[in-house]
């Protein structure tokens, strides 16, 4: 047993409550209040077992040499205890320690409420009813046309661009309410990608559920997109008027009802590490699934070339085992972004530029038209050279910072 200097074996260390989640050959330890955690290896969850229920670190360590044959570095231990945050300053025993503090989570009432059988049923009912309502009226299937629910280029771009926020926090507020619920302390935070702001579910503590309960708040944001796609589709179906057209409110709710199923899409590239990827690795118990999958797909390429394969020697053996099927959907995920484009956002693309050319060169446009398109040219140059000039500056940031 090796001894630190500093470090008094002699003394109980006290430490603040820890949950323990055995996974196999290894347990993970940490703290839900502060979300830091360790993954260790079963032996050594035992010893922190020991020292959180009142054994000086001399005793555990003995303790440890009788039940497992071999000494082991306590100080050292310590040493990682800390730094992670797990051991007291204060001078409290460690049975009051686990004892004098609770654990609360605000909002998992709500979340309870959220996910509880009658919200299933209220989801499910919504769901069939936007479909038999797509049955009867085909003009609520959705479709890149229904972008389109104003004549204005302009005011198309605007409202879709605002009317994104509230959806995506919709989106996000299921992921972290899904994990309240198991007592999980999530985070929703607001961030900017470039220009564009996106908003953010940090869900650390699943690492302390068993897998099979990791599902429902992995898969909450793609349940929160469907609620929304059927509600905005049964609000489009209320406000159809006696001709069959959806009035303008029912044409505002069937483009962000595309808008919605388009991100809906998005989750199935799996290319990206999006909430279906994040699924498969956790439930097959991955660890970098998604870059030896791009591995797979490496050394097949080059092996078709006749090229040496990279080495495969480093990937973990679960992933190794997984990527060899999953490296397949990644190429489905490429080819359903193509088919994407093509449907979708090539044909939105073309109807919006070929309008505003039109207005420019046809001759016929009214001058409001006139102004409306060259509004629209104007916001979008802008986004570009936004885009350019915020990208060079984190280039540069990044440039100053490694020097």
């Amino acid at each position: 047993m090796a001894e630190n200097a500093g470090v008094d074996l002699e003394r109980v260390v006290c430490l603040y409550p820890l949950e323990y989640l055995d996974d196999g050959d290894e347990v993970t330890v940490g703290r839900l209040d502060v979300d830091s955690y360790a993954v260790l290896p079963k032996d050594g969850a035992e010893l922190v077992r020991r020292l959180a229920e009142g054994m000086t670190p001399r005793e555990a360590a003995d303790w440890y040499s009788g039940a497992y044959g071999e000494s082991v570095d306590v100080g050292d231990l310590l040493d990682t205890l800390d730094e992670l945050g797990f051991i007291r300053s204060d001078a409290r025993s460690a049975t009051e320690s686990l004892s004098g503090e609770t654990r609360s989570v605000r909002w998992q009432r709500l979340g309870r409420a959220l996910f509880s059988f009658p919200a299933w049923v209220c989801y499910g009912a919504l769901t069939v009813g936007a479909v038999v309502a797509m049955a009867r009226s085909p003009q609520l299937v959705p479709h890149y046309r229904n972008i389109f629910f104003t004549k204005s280029f302009t005011i198309v771009e605007v409202v879709l661009f605002f009317g994104q926020f509230p959806l995506l926090l919709i989106h996000e507020a299921f992921h972290a309410l899904a994990g309240r619920r198991r007592g999980i302390r999530s985070r929703l935070s607001i961030g900017r990608r470039l220009i564009y702001i996106v908003f953010e579910t940090s869900l650390d503590g699943l690492v302390m559920i068993p897998r099979r309960r990791r599902v429902l708040p992995i898969m909450a944001g793609m349940l929160a997109d469907v609620v929304v796609l059927a509600v905005l589709t049964l609000s489009a179906s209320v406000a159809i008027d006696d001709t069959g057209t959806p009035a303008l409110f029912g044409r505002v709710c069937l483009a962000l009802a595309y808008t919605t199923l388009l991100r809906l899409s998005w989750q199935f590239y799996f290319y990206l590490r999006t909430d279906l990827y994040v699924l498969f690795a956790t439930a097959l118990g991955c660890v970098d699934l998604h870059d030896v999958a791009k591995g797979v797909l490496r050394n097949a390429f080059r092996r078709s070339l006749g090229r040496p394969a990279l080495d495969e020697s480093s990937w973990h053996p679960t992933d190794r085992r997984v990527a060899r099927w999953y490296a397949w959907l990644m190429l489905a995920g490429y080819l359903g972004t193509i088919v994407v484009f093509l449907v979708a956002v090539l044909p939105t693309a073309y109807h919006l530029f070929s309008g505003v050319l039109s207005r420019f060169f046809g001759g016929a446009a009214t001058s409001g038209e006139l102004l409306d398109s060259a509004v629209f040219v104007g916001l979008n140059l802008t986004q570009i050279l936004l885009v350019v000039l915020l990208a060079g500056r984190d280039r540069r940031r990044k440039t100053t910072t490694h020097k």
